[in-house]
Formats: C-alpha cells, structure tokens, sequence
C-alpha cells in the first residue's frame, strides 16, 4: 500500500482523511530550505555534544536530541506550524485539548541497522488503548532528504488498524522517502521504525509529536524549558506545551489556579475548568 502523499497546499482535512484510513501520509516540501538551515545552525552545538543511544531501539550510531523548543527559536515555528496543528487538531478532535508530546533531532549515522517496528502510543506502559481511539498525532521532518539508503522511517500503510503488540520486521513496511523540508504524518498507532542506513551520510529529522492532553508528556516540557525562557514565549505555545487544563479538573495548581496564572505570578483564574463543556462531553460519551 502506497504512503498517500500532498503538496503544501493540501488542506488539514484531506491529511487526517488519509492518517484515518491508512494511518500516515507525507506533505512535500512543506516549509523552505533556509528554515531548515537556520534550525540547523541554532542547535549544531547541541547535535555534536548528543552521544549516540545506549541500546538497540534508540540506535547505537544514532544521536537524539531533545529540549528543542528551548534551543532553537525556529523549532518553536515548527512546532506551530498551522497546517500542522490543524491536522493534529482535526485527528485528535475527540478530546478536550491535545498537547506537544516530543521535540527531538534524529541523527541517523552510517552503519546503523534499522529500527525495531513499533507503535510510538506503546510508549504509554503498553496500554492497549481501544481500536480506532487515537492518543498521538506525529510529525517527523527531514532535515536532510529521506532515501532508502539513508534510513527514512519506515512504515506500514493501514497498521495503526491491526492487533497491538504484533511483530513486523522492515520487509513490511516501506521508506518514507521525501525532499528536505517535507514532513511525515504518522498515528500513534501506526507500526513503524527507523530505516538503516546503509549510506556515507547521517540522516537528520525533526520528530515532533502531539498527544491527548490527559495522557503524560514522553518528553517534561516544564524541565527541558527553564521557566526564564518559558515566560519569555508566546502563550499559545506555553498552552500547547502544557501550561493548561489537560480537561475539567486536570491540570490546575495549588488553589485551582490556572497554570498560566502560577508561570506569571498574576492575578489568580481559579476554577477546574469549563464545566458546562464537561457535561457536554460527558453526555457526547454517553451516547
């Protein structure tokens, strides 16, 4: 099964129309180069000083580096990107609010073997969440332009269907192949892994991810991003981030204030949060 694919024109509800049927799909040449050098530049010190992973899964000759939106201005762009979180948005519109789940640079060296397959939502203790209920709306971003040889994530069109826990190995899936500057839409529950490369070159993606707001962040926004440069950022961003009410009840601080209220030190929003839209939800589930 082919990865369905779009231009930069495509609109939001085309994109999650392919994430519900075969559970990925690639945008081309989404944003320019130059964006891409510019992050590029901004992080360089941190991609040299990343030591390469400690096991098979996260690569033995791979570099991940996180803390993106602390280190790197331009990532934040990314990560606000608006057909972005339009299609996230539209794919995870059965919740309250979703949120961003991980910013990590993936350096895939030379030599390194493929990526065992899996779903990314097993990060959540292996919990075997139900068929069709989404949790993880994904981005990965090529840095560098995606081959085959040079290791772009594989994956397996219509997977994020089948049972949980299956076994798949790289002949069932296929590469993701893209320009730099395209991005990769992937589901939480879509089987995939890291291609090997079997190149001279390292293979750089930007994997940023967004999850349902009641579940755990994989990466701790509110330690990666010291609270000196989160006040500096733009409030959306801080929402989106985590500084919010995952749902009614969820997320408060101390005396029920706002998360946003206790960043700032301001004057106090207090409350659990929208309970006349709790109690549409909770008869919307009743149904």
């Amino acid at each position: 099964m082919p990865i369905p694919r779009f231009a930069a024109t495509a609109a939001a509800a085309e994109i999650a129309a392919a994430l519900h049927t075969d559970g990925c799909a690639v945008v081309e040449r989404l944003v320019p180069i130059s964006v891409l050098e510019c992050l590029r530049s901004e992080l360089q010190p941190y991609l040299d000083a990343t030591p390469f992973g400690p096991d098979e899964f996260s690569g033995r000759r791979t570099r991940r580096t996180g803390a993106l939106i602390a280190r790197s201005p331009t990532c934040r762009e990314l990560v606000m990107q608006p057909l972005v979180l339009a299609t996230a948005g539209t794919v995870l519109q059965h919740v309250t609010s979703f949120q961003l789940h991980l910013t990590q640079v993936i350096a895939i060296g030379p030599g390194e073997p493929g990526q065992p397959i899996h779903r990314d939502q097993w990060a959540f203790d292996f919990f075997p969440f139900p068929a069709g209920y989404e949790v993880q709306c994904n981005t990965i971003w090529a840095m560098t332009d995606f081959t085959a040889a040079n290791g772009a994530t594989r994956v397996v069109p219509g997977s994020h269907r089948l049972a949980d826990r299956l076994t798949l190995t790289h002949a069932d899936a296929e590469a993701a192949e893209m320009p730099a500057g395209s991005v990769l839409f992937y589901t939480g529950a879509l089987y995939h892994g890291g291609g090997a490369n079997t190149s001279a070159t390292t293979r750089f993606g930007i994997n940023i991810t967004y999850s349902v707001s009641w579940l755990r962040q994989e990466e701790n926004q509110f330690l990666s991003v010291p609270a000196d440069i989160a006040r500096e950022l733009p409030e959306p961003l801080l929402r989106l981030m985590g500084y919010a009410r995952g749902a009614y009840a969820l997320g408060y601080v101390d005396d029920m204030r706002d998360p946003l209220d206790a960043l700032f030190d301001r004057r106090p929003d207090v409350g659990l949060g929208d309970l006349e839209l709790a109690r549409a939800r909770a008869r919307l589930a009743g149904d």
